[in-house]
């Protein structure tokens, strides 16, 4: 089970991280309302390194992100949930526009995206070369998303008590 660190902390464990020779992969999102999708982009993200650091966007980035009523769980939650994965090592929330900063902060050996983005198209792809990281490109096929999930939920209408 991973932990939810402040980034000051982070720092410090990548550092005895590195010290001890490991590698470190670095994945990041909203993860509101985790589905098999996270999952299976997590899990392939861990198999990049050693250790898996996942960066979860705060409250209110995510409103400005995917809008009003967003998100459905607060960032707190959010960063447990995903901390509770076996493949996560560290979860720590961000509230900047993207993960630049914290990239060129914790120079990951790798910084994985999922399959909706290619290595020419990643938005941070300059910032990782330019500290001589790679990027992969992992997960499953973009099928899943919480949006889609929301609205599955939403237009399910009420159900009898299953008590």
């Amino acid at each position: 089970m991973g932990r939810v660190v402040d980034e000051g902390e982070l720092i410090d464990l990548v550092a005895a991280d590195r010290a001890a020779g490991r590698t470190v992969a670095f994945a990041n999102g909203c993860f509101d309302v985790l589905h098999v999708g996270h999952v299976r982009y997590l899990a392939a993200a861990a198999a990049e390194a050693d250790r898996l650091i996942v960066a979860i966007n705060d409250d209110r980035s995510v409103r400005g992100l995917k809008g009003p009523g967003r998100p459905i769980l607060s960032a707190a939650d959010r960063a447990e949930v995903v901390a509770a994965l076996e493949e996560v090592d560290y979860v720590v929330t961000f509230s900047d526009p993207d993960v630049n900063r914290l990239l060129r902060l914790l120079r990951p050996d790798v910084h994985c995206k999922g399959t909706d983005y290619t290595p020419e198209t990643v938005p941070e792809r300059d910032t990782v070369l330019s500290y001589g990281g790679r990027i992969a490109i992992v997960g499953d096929p973009k099928d899943h998303s919480t949006r889609d999930l929301l609205a599955r939920i939403q237009s399910s209408g009420p159900r009898g008590s299953r008590g």
